[in-house]
């Protein structure tokens, strides 16, 4: 007789993903192991999203005011009945057995806490040259680094819900890197591994400018992660490749003096280009010789972003107590304490519906 498996209740985080929401639904509706609940926590939306949300049966819940994804998240969970809670970015849209597998993995290992996934390396939508860029790199570093790992990122990943509950709620004074730093918790009780048994399909920006300032955004918060990366944390890029990028253009001004300096910023531009070999030869394979030069130069510009992005988190860093994860906010005695405040805030002002 098979053994039964466990509950899991899949949550979903959405600010205005219309596009996307009903792909996610429904790929979560067509799950071999079916879910015992389905929650969607709408983050004040101001497009179609929860007219989309409506069409399935899930329980919606509508907060009133955008509190960003980590609250979005502790809401979800404190909804859930599952003894797997399932998180999953509304972007994302699942292959049919992911949420099987998920649960599998880790009914057959106590000592597992957390599973999560791998995208694709095709968007779920393709817009044109920068979501193809971004689907494969997203792809590529995350197959690359599939095992056990000290990083776990829940835009396709599971927890159980007890580990979840003793590990405390998702940090809500952080819109950006709040994987890096709950996985900081995480680790020290329990292990996390990265599969690709669960695989997801995931649609991104696909305008330039729009990628570069969502990764300047995110990338302020690196030196918040250093501890964790230091641990061993995953990285989507080579710290050669960063360093490289990073000195190219200032080397520039070498040339100011003599021309023959320009070989500096030459010489910091081939050791980019060469940094990661295994990336190169993915996107020769995808696409050819042509998208090769074009995701090369696509690379560079988003680690000028990266960079600029840890110059401005580090100046944060040092003179806004209040920038970066709770811990660091003079009142606060712990993230976790001050996360189950503000969930409980926005918990009584939310409105949840069953669909």
């Amino acid at each position: 007789m098979p053994r039964a498996r466990p509950s899991v209740s899949v949550i979903i985080p959405n600010y205005n993903y219309e596009k996307t929401l009903h792909a996610c639904l429904t790929s979560v509706f067509a799950q071999t192991h079916a879910p015992l609940d389905v929650i969607v926590v709408d983050d004040a939306s101001t497009d179609g999203s929860r007219d989309v949300a409506r069409e399935f049966d899930v329980v919606l819940i509508a907060n009133p005011h955008n509190s960003g994804v980590s609250a979005a998240r502790n809401l979800g969970a404190a909804a859930a009945r599952g003894e797997v809670l399932f998180f999953l970015d509304s972007d994302t849209a699942l292959h049919p057995e992911a949420l099987a597998n998920a649960v599998d993995l880790l009914a057959d290992d106590p000592g597992l806490g957390c599973v999560h996934g791998v995208l694709d390396p095709e968007p779920l939508f393709d817009d044109g040259p920068v979501e193809r860029y971004h689907a494969l790199h997203a792809h590529f570093w995350r197959r690359r680094a599939a095992g056990e790992v000290r990083t776990a990122f829940f835009a396709l990943g599971a927890i159980r819900k007890e580990v979840f509950e003793a590990t405390g709620p998702f940090d809500e004074n952080l819109r950006d890197s709040e994987d890096v730093e709950y996985s900081g918790r995480l680790i020290r009780t329990h292990r996390i591994v990265m599969t690709e048994a669960i695989r997801g399909r995931h649609d991104d920006v696909d305008r330039l400018g729009a990628m570069l300032r969502e990764q300047y955004r995110r990338s302020q918060l690196l030196i918040a992660a250093l501890g964790q990366l230091r641990e061993g944390g995953l990285t989507a890029n080579r710290p050669l490749g960063v360093l490289a990028a990073a000195l190219t253009l200032p080397a520039l001004l070498l040339g100011l003096l003599t021309p023959w300096l320009l070989l500096v910023p030459a010489v910091c531009a081939l050791v980019f280009a060469c940094a990661d070999p295994g990336l190169s030869r993915c996107a020769l394979r995808a696409r050819g010789p042509g998208f090769l030069l074009y995701f090369t130069a696509v690379h560079f510009v988003l680690h000028q972003a990266i960079v600029l992005g840890a110059a401005r988190g580090t100046v944060r860093w040092l003179t806004d107590p209040d920038f970066g994860p709770s811990v660091r906010r003079p009142a606060t005695a712990s993230a976790p304490s001050a996360t189950t405040a503000a969930s409980t805030t926005a918990a009584s002002a939310a409105t949840t519906t069953t669909g």
